[in-house]
């Protein structure tokens, strides 16, 4: 049985997540940089990338990729980044994910999925582009 966490702990992990909610990308470099892991998952499998791909900061997703954010995670319920980043219709944060080489065709439902079952054609096209988009 391991230790309980500790009030300090918790409450950090607590603004981690938020940050990455809310889109506090300096601040959250900073505590990546510091030493909190980019690929920090919450207790429903959602990293701190997938939560600001699903909250529609671009700029953070980015900012985590550069940290070293893993985009093959899934979370509990077998969605990825990309696939939050379709839902939400960003297609900066669709960009950033492909650029950083996410899959579209991983997870259940795969962003290419999502974007069937929810009619969204601009995604999909992005989803389509040849990998050398740059």
């Amino acid at each position: 049985m391991s230790e309980p966490i500790d009030e300090e702990t918790l409450a950090l992990a607590h603004r981690v997540f938020e940050l990455a909610r809310s889109g506090g990308a300096e601040e959250l470099s900073a505590l990546v940089a510091a030493g909190v892991p980019a690929n920090l998952t919450n207790d429903k499998g959602d990293t701190l990338l997938i939560l600001a791909a699903y909250h529609d900061h671009p700029v953070t997703v980015r900012m985590l990729l550069e940290h070293g954010a893993d985009t093959t995670r899934v979370n509990d319920r077998g969605q990825t980044a990309l696939a939050a980043a379709v839902f939400r219709k960003s297609s900066d944060g669709v960009g950033a994910l492909l650029a950083g080489g996410a899959d579209p065709d991983l997870g259940s439902p795969s962003a290419r999925e999502v974007a069937r079952f929810f009619e969204l054609p601009e995604m999909l096209a992005l989803l389509d582009l040849p990998a050398d988009r740059s």
